[in-house]
């Protein structure tokens, strides 16, 4: 994921603009912040009594983190938190496409892509008549793009306070709400040791705030090993390093939350996994006139019915290597046939094969697709899944759950969070036997904490 963020100065949390209302014009030292990561304010008032109450969840993506790779690399803090607490040792179900923004969102949403509006990592609004893109910083601030609530809104809508150092969305005033901390992305310096370290610092900097303003939900995103798995594969050694970089991340911030003697609740997970892409690049104009359509990725949006028509009939018998639908008519299990923002027609891979509309404009390189790569329907990839590993006071010990679906995450996070979910895609029920109050509606706490301390 890339999406540009202005250098702030150091040991401060910075204003993002003057003219944005509810958030600090002026810089905030943060006692025990990292300089390598200052924060934005927003003025959100105080944590509530009930908030004050509640328990704490870290919430922690490591990008491209595939399903198998904990277990393949021996990775012993990521195994031993799911010991401590639940894993999924067979993965857990990214949303289709298996992207880097549609999951993060629907992770915090509890909504699958079309009904959240983010249908890929880059797609085209035909009523915008604009393209959203993650590597343009107007377009990812732009709240208009998004729908749901996500979970610092969520929690911010509540009364609790929320901090995002880095996740999709959180830069956005989505849902009338923005975190009460976040922290603008920089693809160019979020990758250095100092800035991973710098998440860490900050997390614990925020919990150690007074209890009126400290937040209790807080995300944390990495984008290791996402960018090797692309580029060498998902089986190099430069991903397995980069694999077990992460897992002594979070070996280091487990230490750190426990030392604070907060009753946190630690969930890891990733966004989805990634696979060796087979052959060539797959160019869909070589099958079908497609001069007078817009597209994005892979994405397809004709001008016309009859435009779109005649491509999905040129298309849909071209390859075996990808199969092509009117949207209507994409399968029911891909949940990828309401939005108009999917295109139309919509072409799906068979396995791991890289698509593009077009070949590069006359002059510019044409160069292979990458090594790696993700996006493709779970169903027909299974390296496509991603981890789940969650300990804390609120989860129970020693239990490991099947492959289940990530927008189930956003109603286990709200209940431990004593938050109070909208209507989503998601369901308690599926995750409800990992919580300790087996998903019951007895609040998780209330008056002075003596439940365990940190995850356990």
């Amino acid at each position: 994921m890339r999406f540009r963020v202005r250098k702030m100065p150091a040991l401060v949390l910075v204003a993002l603009v003057a003219a944005l209302p509810g958030i600090s014009q002026e810089p905030q030292p943060i006692a025990g912040g990292n300089p390598a990561l200052p924060l934005v304010h927003v003025e959100n008032g105080q944590n509530s009594t009930s908030a004050q109450n509640s328990h704490y969840v870290v919430l922690v993506s490591l990008d491209g983190l595939r399903w198998d790779y904990a277990k393949r690399d021996r990775a012993e803090n990521l195994l031993a938190l799911g010991k401590k607490g639940v894993w999924a040792p067979d993965g857990m179900i990214p949303s289709y496409p298996s992207l880097t923004f549609p999951n993060h969102f629907s992770i915090v949403t509890g909504l699958d892509p079309e009904h959240h509006g983010l249908v890929a990592n880059s797609f085209y609004d035909e009523t915008k008549h604009a393209k959203y893109a993650i590597a343009d910083p107007n377009v990812v601030r732009d709240g208009s793009w998004y729908s749901g609530t996500p979970l610092w809104s969520l929690a911010e809508s509540q009364g609790m306070h929320a901090a995002c150092l880095y996740w999709p969305g959180s830069e956005a005033e989505i849902a009338g709400h923005r975190p009460t901390w976040y922290a603008q992305f920089d693809n160019k310096t979020q990758a250095t040791d100092e800035a991973e370290q710098a998440r860490i610092d900050d997390a614990i900097a925020l919990l150690k705030m007074p209890e009126v303003e400290r937040p209790h939900f807080i995300t944390i995103y990495y984008s290791e090993p996402d960018h090797e798995g692309h580029q060498f594969g998902p089986d190099a050694p430069q991903t397995k390093a980069a694999v077990l970089k992460m897992d002594k991340l979070i070996g280091k911030l487990e230490k750190a939350l426990r030392r604070t003697g907060l009753p946190i609740d630690l969930v890891v997970v990733s966004d989805h996994g990634m696979a060796k892409v087979e052959g060539g690049w797959i160019t869909l104009d070589e099958f079908a006139d497609l001069s007078g359509f817009e597209s994005s990725g892979a994405l397809l949006y004709g001008t016309s019915e009859e435009n779109r028509e005649e491509a999905y009939a040129k298309l849909k018998q071209a390859s075996s290597q990808f199969m092509a639908y009117r949207r209507k008519d994409v399968p029911a299990g891909l949940k990828y046939n309401q939005n108009p923002r999917e295109g139309d027609p919509v072409v799906v891979a068979t396995g791991p094969y890289a698509i593009r509309v077009h070949k590069p404009v006359q002059g510019k390189l044409d160069n292979g697709p990458e090594v790696g790569m993700h996006g493709f329907d779970p169903g027909r990839v299974p390296e496509m899944k991603a981890i789940f590993f969650a300990a804390g006071p609120d989860i129970v010990r020693g239990k490991t759950v099947a492959p289940f679906q990530n927008t189930n995450l956003y109603p286990w996070i709200a209940h431990m969070l004593n938050l109070q979910p909208p209507r989503i895609d998601g369901s308690l029920n599926v995750l409800a036997g990992t919580l300790r109050d087996n998903g019951g509606e007895t609040p998780n706490s209330a008056g002075p904490q003596t439940a365990e301390q940190g995850p356990q």
